[in-house]
């Protein structure tokens, strides 16, 4: 093979990951360096890409250009075709994840380049977003559930992540909750048939005379008896499947589903310190995903009514606390809450549209505030806006209006029912006053931008955070680029809003109290949102105005702001972690309301937390000191 590293050959790997799955809905800059992790392989037809229990699987490989055949090599030297790889495929991230070798030859069917990705960024790049992470572990559902070796697609667990986190964070002994039913390796078919039936259980374990394990019978064995013909009197032992494949208790559900995907089989016996205690089914484990966002995805892609979706969103809860139990972190979790959201937008649009036909003219949904931020939780309502094509003639111009309004409509009033409110401000794309052409929306900004008062101060706090979600995205980009120009140009402006992020002074007294409202229904309680959060996020948003940063999650700015040197590192630091710990606090109060029938809001009781808590949020609130201090310093808010 020629290895080899160009900036040609960095520009290929990008683009492939940018249009496949499931890298392209990555940040660019997260593109960019994966892409230029890659060293690229050019492989000619009929060359060895890996045998099967050849070295050690080090790195994931990308197809570029050409395709790669994967296949089994049967004792009677036949071969036995696995599937051929095209570009964009992906071989070994089974091997990756189990670190081990390759389990399936794979050759190149013709001339092939392939980029070859280090197996630590593969991982890093699995544990740190959650899109490529259930693209994986889709992968490996699938393969447990066809009963098929899959040496191509896998996903690896370092840390509790966000998909499918039952199958981590629960034991296969949590689910072998009955004990197995065992029979004599002489008993006959059809005796054995009629236990299965009385005992409701799709397997039985076989014994042998001394008491063994010996083999298992499972209801697919019992109906391929009957289909060739067998005799139901002949000994169980006939049919059973030998050695029975068994996993300790103790061990996590994904290990187990692994397991059976490796081998083929769709039962394990599990075994406790006494003997086999349960036997686990591939079924048993693909249903812990009812509280798995990928059961949830695959559920509102499934959908053909915007009525179907009505009842999806209330399964989030669910779904978030299935995270919070096993460890993921606030950013993960609220962004994981806005691909959920996004999908439940994006499929009413379809079938709006589907309803109401096509556009006659290029459009974007753009969703603000924290849906834009992509910091979502349980409280949320909609902020949206719509962006279409400048129409030059006025009879396309009266069309797209009329279109778009009906479309607008629609897709809020679906929204409503499917557990998002319609904005008490009235900031939504139904509004027509935030339904406009292109040109429209830079004309708009442009008066934000150049008459900073009180209003577009409000403005600036959401829609300044907009992104695209459906439709033409690249009209909302234009426009991101053309406000980012703007307003970093305009001192004035960015003035007015850094001393804006004064006026919210820390929420603590002299003593290192803290303070919280005196009476009424919320007496002892503070504001998290606007006390705590919506600091952080204002700091955030004046600082990537100021230097063109695109970015709209407060954390992603952060994390450019300090990597180009706008921030200090240390500042940096201390900000993300106040921010995600006071997102942590927030999820846990609201998901806890929303468990107790509770409406979500943003008071919390300080005298409720933990010691432990308690210090940590006056660290936190201590933060909010330290940013205004450092805008003081750069806008020089000090000299009036």
């Amino acid at each position: 093979m020629l290895e080899k590293r160009t900036q040609a050959s960095e520009d290929m790997v990008l683009e492939l990951l940018r249009t496949t799955p499931p890298w392209r809905g990555l940040e660019e800059a997260v593109l960019a360096a994966l892409s230029r992790s890659c060293l690229i392989d050019f492989v000619p037809q009929g060359e060895v890409v890996f045998l099967r229990g050849g070295a050690a699987v080090e790195d994931l490989l990308l197809v570029l250009k050409g395709r790669v055949r994967r296949f089994l090599v049967s004792e009677d030297g036949s071969e036995d075709r696995i599937d051929v790889i095209g570009p964009g495929g992906i071989l070994g991230a089974v091997a990756l994840f189990r670190q081990g070798r390759p389990e399936c030859d794979a050759v190149a069917e013709e001339d092939a380049f392939l980029a070859r990705m280090p197996g630590e960024v593969f991982v890093r790049a699995v544990r740190d977003h959650p899109d490529v992470a259930a693209h994986f572990l889709s992968s490996f559902a699938e393969a447990a559930s066809d009963r098929h070796v899959s040496a191509g697609s896998g996903a690896r667990s370092v840390l509790p992540r966000e998909t499918d986190l039952s199958l981590f964070g629960r034991t296969v002994g949590d689910l072998a909750v009955r004990g197995p039913i065992t029979i004599e390796s002489g008993l006959a078919i059809r005796d054995a048939a009629r236990i299965m039936f009385k005992e409701n259980v799709g397997s039985l374990l076989v014994r042998d005379a001394q008491g063994r394990l010996h083999g298992i019978v499972t209801d697919k064995d019992l109906r391929k008896a009957v289909a060739l013909g067998r005799d139901v009197e002949s000994p169980a032992r006939t049919i059973m499947s030998s050695p029975v494949m068994d996993i300790p208790g103790h061990e996590p559900c994904f290990d187990a589903l692994l397991k059976m995907m490796t081998h083929g089989v769709h039962h394990l016996a599990v075994a406790g310190p006494d003997g086999v205690t349960g036997v686990i089914t591939a079924h048993d484990i693909l249903a812990l995903q009812g509280t798995s966002p990928l059961s949830l995805f695959r559920e509102i892609e499934a959908t053909r009514e915007a009525s179907d979706i009505y009842p999806l969103s209330s399964r989030s809860p669910r779904v978030i606390r299935a995270l919070m139990d096993t460890g993921a972190s606030p950013g993960h979790i609220t962004r994981l809450i806005t691909v959920v959201n996004d999908l439940i937008l994006r499929r009413i649009i379809e079938m709006v549209i589907r309803e109401i036909g096509p556009p006659p003219v290029a459009w974007c949904w753009m969703s603000m505030g924290s849906e834009g931020r992509r910091e979502q939780t349980f409280a949320t309502d909609q902020d949206n806006a719509l962006i279409h094509a400048d129409c030059r003639d006025e009879a396309v111009r009266r069309a797209a209006g009329v279109y778009f309004q009906a479309l607008a409509e629609r897709v809020v009033g679906h929204l409503d029912k499917a557990g998002f409110p319609r904005c008490k401000g009235d900031m939504m794309a139904s509004n027509p006053a935030w339904r406009k052409s292109l040109s429209a929306w830079k004309d708009t900004f442009d008066d934000w931008i150049a008459v900073p008062e009180a209003k577009e101060v409000l403005h600036a706090t959401i829609f300044f955070d907009f992104r695209g979600v459906a439709g033409q995205v690249g009209l909302a980009e234009e426009l991101r680029g053309h406000v980012a120009e703007r307003a970093a140009a305009n001192g004035i402006f960015l003035r007015f809003l850094a001393a804006d992020c004064l006026v919210t002074r820390p929420p603590l007294t002299f003593f290192k109290g803290f303070v919280v409202e005196k009476d009424g229904d919320r007496k002892n309680t503070l504001d998290l949102k606007k006390r705590g959060l919506v600091p952080f996020q204002d700091f955030a948003r004046v600082l990537a105005l100021s230097h063109g940063v695109l970015e709209t999650s407060t954390l992603g700015r952060i994390e450019t702001l300090v990597k180009n040197g706008h921030v200090p590192r240390e500042l940096g630091r201390e900000v993300a972690q106040a921010f995600e710990f006071l997102l942590q606090v927030k999820l846990a109060h609201q998901l806890a309301q929303v468990e107790q029938g509770l409406p979500p809001d943003n008071h919390i009781d300080p005298a409720r937390l933990t010691d432990l808590d308690k210090s940590t949020l006056r660290r936190a609130f201590g933060v909010i000191g330290a940013m205004q201090a450092f805008l003081t310093d750069m806008f020089r808010l000090n000299l009036g």
